[in-house]
């Protein structure tokens, strides 16, 4: 019998999105309540059907690397530097207050030093996907108030981007300010790079190639291209580059 564990894991979880956003939408609130909902509904905790894990996780990481690509579409980095006086220390303030009030009401149930500054590292970030797509269903992504939210969250990502480097230096037994300091120094040069290859190379190729597959005149090729480009840059950043897809 073949194994059908991603269509059952597909068509199941779908349903329940369906559902569930539905009903959502229909008692005023956003779908992505619904589909929210959906995973806690398929997942592992709760009773009744159960989709697979591991593939429905992969499925999840294509999504936002496509509704991400489509938010990127709407934006120019000269549009995020007009915000960056209210956007950076904004949000450079509020990660440090979460961070600090995390690792406080950690440490005061008892948690250790290190599980408290994990908690607080959560608290401070906030869900860029959720509010990307909060602004694009409410059409504020191109007013000022939704350009201040996205740079504010670029800032917070780039705490993410240092926390995913500390979280391991921070678990580990033999971390010091050495070894801490090194590990962020590599990621943030391996982060640069990424930013300057997409700047100067990935740019100009991939806009020659959207250019040329819409002259094509077939939406089949040149939504293929979009796939191929979006889910490509995010391999190659993940893999070489180690950043988040």
């Amino acid at each position: 019998m073949h194994n059908l564990n991603l269509i059952v894991t597909l068509a199941g979880a779908l349903a329940f999105a369906l559902l569930l956003g539905w009903t959502t939408q229909k008692v005023g609130l956003s779908t992505l309540v619904g589909y929210m909902a959906a995973g806690i509904v398929v997942g592992p905790y709760t009773p009744g059907f159960e989709a697979d894990a591991s593939l429905a996780q992969q499925m999840s990481e294509i999504g936002v690397v496509l509704l991400m690509f489509g938010v990127g579409m709407h934006f120019h980095p000269q549009e995020l530097l007009r915000v960056r006086r209210l956007a950076v220390p904004g949000a450079i303030g509020q990660s440090a207050l979460a961070a600090a009030a995390g690792w406080a009401l950690a440490r005061a149930f008892g948690w250790s030093h290190a599980a408290g500054i994990v908690f607080g590292m959560a608290l401070a970030v906030a869900s860029t996907v959720v509010l990307m797509r909060m602004l694009v269903e409410r059409n504020r992504l191109s007013e000022r108030d939704g350009h201040v939210a996205v740079g504010w969250l670029i800032v917070e990502d780039l705490f993410t981007v240092a926390a995913l480097v500390v979280l391991p230096v921070v678990a580990s037994d033999t971390a010091d300010a050495g070894t801490l300091g090194r590990e962020l120094g590599w990621a943030l040069v391996k982060v640069g790079a990424f930013a300057v290859l997409v700047r100067f190379v990935g740019t100009p190729l991939v806009s020659r190639l959207l250019e040329r597959m819409a002259r094509s005149r077939s939406a089949e090729l040149f939504t293929l291209t979009v796939f191929v480009v979006a889910l490509g840059i995010a391999v190659l950043a993940a893999e070489l580059f180690h950043v988040s897809v």
